[in-house]
């Protein structure tokens, strides 16, 4: 069980959407301080807050991040992409850039924080996957978030020795900037965030955070024909 209170977090891709969001609550709920990632530098001129620029499909960027916030608590994996273009049909460098955002960017970050987090007593790992990560139809995305579903299950064994709490979050449709044009009904990431903490703090090891995602991991034990992304979802 971990406690927001005085922890320090690191949420990555934390300038707009459900990143935003998670740095809000997590200052409403007593963090001292947060470091907030994007692609590129941008400001947040509250106090508590530390940005920095960084590309989670680079080491040399992540390590660069753990060099200088070796203060952090919790980690929270947020930063992710969208490149929706069929596995068959789409551009291969699209779907290579979506793996290295979606899946290979939480394991860089997390081996580069696991010795930082063990020097803190544990701490925490957050990592945001998707109700497509057990649906087919979305092409590189549902396939990248599968991956780090995965991903996070193995790590929450790896890490379980240094007393790491690990958290995995399924999350359908959140009303924000990377699924504007989606016609489907989305759940405010003000809400979506305070799911994640509430379930955190809980000490639990996976959240699902709406109706759709509870709905969807209740039929994993069908038929795979089912488990198909369609707009009847």
């Amino acid at each position: 069980m971990t406690r927001v209170a005085d922890a320090v977090v690191l949420v990555t891709g934390g300038r707009r959407g459900l990143g935003a969001a998670l740095v809000d609550e997590v200052l409403a709920r007593g963090a001292r301080a947060v470091y907030s990632t994007a692609r590129t530098e941008f400001a947040d001129d509250r106090p508590a807050v530390t940005t920095m620029a960084l590309d989670v499909r680079s080491q040399d960027s992540v390590d660069a991040l753990a060099d200088r916030a070796t203060d952090v608590d919790i980690v929270i994996n947020n930063a992710g992409v969208l490149l929706p273009a069929p596995l068959l049909s789409g551009e291969f460098s699209d779907i290579a850039d979506t793996f290295e955002v979606n899946a290979f960017g939480p394991l860089r970050i997390t081996r580069a924080f696991a010795p930082i987090l063990a020097q803190h007593g544990g701490g925490a790992v957050v990592n945001v996957h998707s109700v497509l990560s057990w649906l087919a139809g979305s092409g590189a995305y549902g396939a990248s978030k599968a991956a780090i579903w995965s991903i996070t299950n193995s790590l929450r064994t790896e890490l379980a020795a240094q007393n790491t709490q690990v958290l995995g979050v399924h999350a359908g449709f959140i009303d924000t900037e990377m699924v504007a044009d989606i016609p489907m009904e989305k759940t405010s990431p003000a809400i979506v965030a305070s799911r994640i903490l509430d379930a955190l703090e809980a000490g639990e090891r996976e959240v699902l955070t709406d109706d759709i995602t509870v709905a969807v991991k209740s039929i994993l034990s069908g038929p795979v024909d089912d488990l198909v992304f369609t707009a009847a979802h």
